[in-house]
C-alpha cells in the first residue's frame, strides 16, 4: 500500500482519512474495515484479498487521480473468509464501528477490536480440531553467541497451555521446531532462521526489546498476579523467560482483551524426554507421511474419541518422556482398561463431550458463542459419569484431579435455553424465568400487538369514535 503524508491524507474524504490512519497502524496485515453490512478492503489490501479469496475487485473514489481499489466480504460470512486467509498464513485486523451513526458528525467512530493471526486464532471455525495451534517465540540466550543456546516458549492460546524450554544448539533448535510445528513464530531482528524446518509457520520479526528478560518478568508476574515465579518452579532471573515475555506481549497486542485462562507457565526440561533430531522425527513419520496419504504414526495409532484426547496423544507421541514412574502409571492404566473395565462404555460418554478446553478459552477471551455455553453445560453434566468410571484403583489418580462443577451446570441450565441460536445477535439465548426484567421486556415486545388492540378498544369506547385506530411505527413507537 502506498504511504501517504498528512497533506495527502487530508486530500481524501473524511471516511478515507479515517481508514488511512487506522491502516497506518496495521501496515503489515489486511485491514477489514466495517462499513454497514460489509467489511471493506482498499488499495493493495483489496487487490491481495481479491486474489486470495477470489472475490470481486471494484473501485471507490479516487486517490491522486486514480480509482481506489476496493473489495469486500459480508459481515455475516466473515469467519469463512478469515479461515481461508489464516490457512494461507495471513494476519487480519478487524476494524468495527463503535460509534453511534445517529449522533456521529462525520464518519462513525471505528477502531480495531481484534487481530487474527495464524498463531492466535481461537474461533472454532478457524482451528483444526485434532491439532495444536502453537504460537512460538525463540531468541538466543547470549546475543554475543547466537549459535550457542536458545530460549523457546510456546503458547496454545486456544487452551491456555504456556511453557518454556531451552535448546543447547542450533541442531536442537531445529528438532524443537520440527516437534512443535508452529503456526506462527516470533523471533528477534538479530538472528537468522536459515536451516530451520518452518514450512508451515508464519514468521514475524519483532524488536529486540520485546525479548528482554526483565520486561518478561514484569509481564508474567502481572499476568499471574504474583510477586515472583518460584511457585511455578522458575527462578526470577531465568533467561528463558525472554521468549515467554515476547509471546505474552504479542498476544496482548493482538487480542486486546484480558487473558484469564493463561494461569501458569510450565518448564520443559530437555533431559526429561528422549531427544529426537529433526531428521529422525522426519524419518519416523510421527505426524507427517513421507509418501502419499495419512500413513504417519499418529494417524495409525490415534484411536481417541475426542479432539482433546487426540491433541494430548500427539503431545505424548512427539515428546516421549523418560520418567519411569509416570510411564508405569500409564501402563497400569492401559492394563486396567483392557483387562478389568468395559472401556467401550466410557468411550460413549467421551464421544458426547465437547471441546471443553477450547470453549473455556473462548469464555475467558469473551468470544464464546451461545452454542458454546450449551455444549459446556452438557459436557460438564457428564463429568460425574467419567469420575465414577475412574474410581478403579489404577485410575484413581485421574479421578482425583477431575473436578465436577455442579454449580456451573446449574447456572447454565437455568440461564441458557436448551438449543440456543448460533449467534448472540439472533436473540432468544437466555431462558425464560432466569431474569425478571428480561421476561417483562420480552412480554412487552411479543405482546405489543395485543396491548395496542386493547388500547384501541378502550379509546373507542371512551371517545365514542367507532372508526378510531391506534397505530405505531418502528421509529417513534
Amino acid at each position: 500500500m502506498p504511504e501517504f503524508s498528512d497533506k495527502q491524507i487530508q486530500s481524501h474524504t473524511p471516511m478515507m482519512q479515517q481508514y488511512l490512519r487506522i491502516k497506518a497502524e496495521h501496515a503489515d496485515m489486511l485491514l477489514f474495515y466495517r462499513m454497514g453490512d460489509f467489511y471493506e478492503l482498499f488499495f493493495e489490501d483489496a487487490k491481495r484479498s481479491a486474489q486470495l479469496l477470489d472475490i470481486s475487485l471494484t473501485a471507490r473514489g479516487q486517490s491522486n487521480g486514480e480509482p481506489i481499489p476496493m473489495a469486500g466480504v459480508p459481515y455475516h460470512a466473515v469467519e469463512n473468509y478469515l479461515a481461508r486467509l489464516v490457512n494461507m498464513g495471513e494476519s487480519v485486523a478487524i476494524c468495527e464501528q463503535i460509534g453511534d451513526p445517529a449522533t456521529s458528525k462525520g464518519p462513525v467512530e471505528r477502531k480495531v477490536v481484534r487481530i487474527v493471526t495464524p498463531g492466535t486464532v481461537t474461533d472454532e471455525s478457524l482451528l483444526a480440531e485434532k491439532r495444536q495451534n502453537l504460537l512460538v517465540a525463540i531468541c538466543p540466550l547470549n546475543p554475543k553467541q547466537p549459535e550457542a543456546e536458545y530460549a523457546i516458549s510456546s503458547l496454545e492460546l486456544s487452551s491456555g497451555r504456556f511453557w518454556i524450554t531451552k535448546a543447547h544448539s542450533s541442531e536442537q533448535l531445529a528438532a524443537e521446531m520440527q516437534r512443535l510445528e508452529p503456526a506462527e513464530l516470533l523471533y528477534p531482528e538479530s538472528i537468522s532462521l536459515a536451516g530451520l524446518p518452518l514450512a508451515k509457520a508464519k514468521c514475524k520479526r519483532r524488536p529486540a526489546w520485546e525479548f528482554e528478560q526483565q520486561t518478561a518478568f514484569m509481564l508474567l508476574t502481572r499476568q499471574f498476579g504474583t510477586q515472583h515465579l518460584e511457585g511455578f518452579g522458575i527462578k526470577n532471573d531465568e533467561p528463558t523467560l525472554a521468549a515467554a515475555g515476547a509471546i505474552l506481549h504479542y498476544v496482548k497486542e493482538t487480542q486486546r482483551a484480558a487473558l484469564p485462562h493463561i494461569q501458569a507457565l510450565i518448564t520443559e526440561h530437555p533431559q526429561d524426554a528422549i531427544i529426537l533430531d529433526a531428521a529422525t522425527r522426519r524419518n519416523l513419520e510421527l505426524q507427517q507421511s513421507m509418501g502419499e496419504g495419512d500413513t504417519h504414526l499418529s494417524a495409525v495409532l490415534d484411536k481417541t474419541v475426542s479432539a482433546m484426547g487426540s491433541r494430548q496423544f500427539q503431545r505424548w507421541l512427539q515428546r516421549p518422556i523418560r520418567n519411569h514412574q509416570e510411564l508405569n502409571q500409564r501402563y497400569d492404566a492401559v492394563d486396567a482398561l483392557k483387562e478389568n473395565l468395559d472401556f467401550e462404555n466410557i468411550q460413549l460418554t467421551l464421544k458426547q463431550l465437547a471441546d471443553i478446553e477450547r470453549i473455556v478459552a473462548r469464555v475467558g477471551l469473551r468470544s464464546a458463542r451461545p452454542k458454546d455455553f450449551a455444549r459446556l453445560r452438557d459436557s460438564l453434566a457428564k463429568i460425574p459419569e467419567v469420575r465414577a468410571f475412574l474410581s478403579h484403583r489404577s485410575l484413581s489418580y485421574l479421578h482425583d484431579i477431575i473436578e465436577p462443577f455442579p454449580e456451573v451446570v446449574d447456572l447454565l441450565t437455568k440461564a441458557v435455553i436448551e438449543q440456543p441460536p448460533l449467534l448472540i445477535r439472533d436473540g432468544g439465548v437466555i431462558a425464560e424465568g432466569y431474569d425478571k426484567e428480561l421476561d417483562e421486556l420480552r412480554d412487552l415486545a411479543t405482546g405489543a400487538t395485543d396491548y395496542l388492540k386493547q388500547l384501541e378498544q378502550r379509546e373507542r369506547e371512551r371517545s365514542g369514535i367507532a372508526t378510531l385506530k391506534v397505530g405505531y411505527n418502528r421509529v417513534h413507537g
